[in-house]
């Protein structure tokens, strides 16, 4: 299996709405003003690192990850380096763009851009990134903007980028109107679907999510199962749930089949992101 969104941090230290966040203990964090639990209360030192995520993904049976960015952690270029180097075959990072700034490509597998929350929401003008990324051999990560607002802007950029590999996140935003359309998206050969937040989308209906499971059924009809992929946001979804329930409520969906199962939940990520070597993970009974 392989997570195709997550986030990781030493040190939270972003901004919201033009206002700070930052840790204040207990996994909780000033969310520009407001204190919101923002991880597990287990990691008590607001320390989100790479060796807490590698004991929840043994634990869960997942064998390799991608750990994506967001303006509301700060840039955590630097640290995912690090993290990259002590867990090489296990983890691929994105570093993160930042509007009208220089970002980073070397040593890094993709670019991150939150383009739902871009200052200028048109994504066309992003075409010399997305030309730069493709040049380099590798891959955007983009969450857009809710529903088809963005999609339109998309599509000038693909067909502009046809050999560049994008990963539209966070499920076409699902629960909002239009979602349909980002996920047409996945009909161009290069652009794939992750469904990083599915759970907190969801949030209301909780476990086993049904109308998520629903929801992967549409997309699949819309753009074929080969082009979607798990991801579950750790570790701001975890609050609520543990790591092997974002697995298993897809493992125990019986509206899934085993082969649509396993092309979601890791093949399909595989042959994306060009994961290699990556080990089946035994797992280790617990004492429930």
């Amino acid at each position: 299996m392989v997570d195709a969104h997550l986030h990781l941090w030493e040190k939270q230290n972003g901004r919201v709405n033009g206002k700070p966040v930052y840790g204040v203990g207990n996994g909780k964090s000033n969310f520009g003003g407001e204190v919101r639990q923002m991880m597990p209360p287990y990691m008590e030192d607001d320390k989100n690192t790479v060796e807490r995520l590698i004991a929840n993904m043994d634990y869960a049976c997942v064998a390799g990850c991608v750990v994506t960015q967001e303006y509301i952690d700060g840039n955590q270029d630097a640290y995912l380096l690090e993290a990259k180097k002590k867990y090489p075959d296990r983890i691929k990072i994105c570093s993160l763009y930042e509007e009208n700034e220089e970002f980073l490509l070397d040593g890094v597998d993709g670019v991150k851009i939150c383009a739902g929350r871009l200052a200028d929401q048109d994504v066309t003008k992003l075409l010399p990134v997305f030309r730069k990324v493709e040049r380099a051999g590798k891959f955007i990560s983009i969450d857009l903007a809710d529903g088809d607002a963005q999609v339109e802007g998309m599509e000038y950029l693909i067909e502009r980028c046809p050999d560049l590999k994008i990963a539209v996140g966070h499920f076409g935003m699902v629960t909002t109107k239009g979602w349909q359309k980002q996920i047409a998206l996945a009909k161009h050969k290069n652009v794939y679907i992750e469904s990083g937040g599915l759970t907190w989308l969801f949030h209301q209906e909780f476990y086993p999510y049904p109308s998520a499971v629903d929801a992967i059924l549409e997309a699949r009809d819309i753009c074929g199962m080969e082009k979607l992929m798990w991801g579950s946001d750790y570790p701001r979804t975890m609050t609520d749930i543990t790591y092997p329930m974002a697995v298993r409520f897809i493992m125990e969906s019986k509206k899934l089949t085993e082969e649509e199962k396993k092309a979601f939940l890791g093949e399909n990520a595989v042959r994306f992101y060009g994961f290699e070597n990556l080990s089946v993970m035994e797992e280790i009974p617990n004492m429930l």
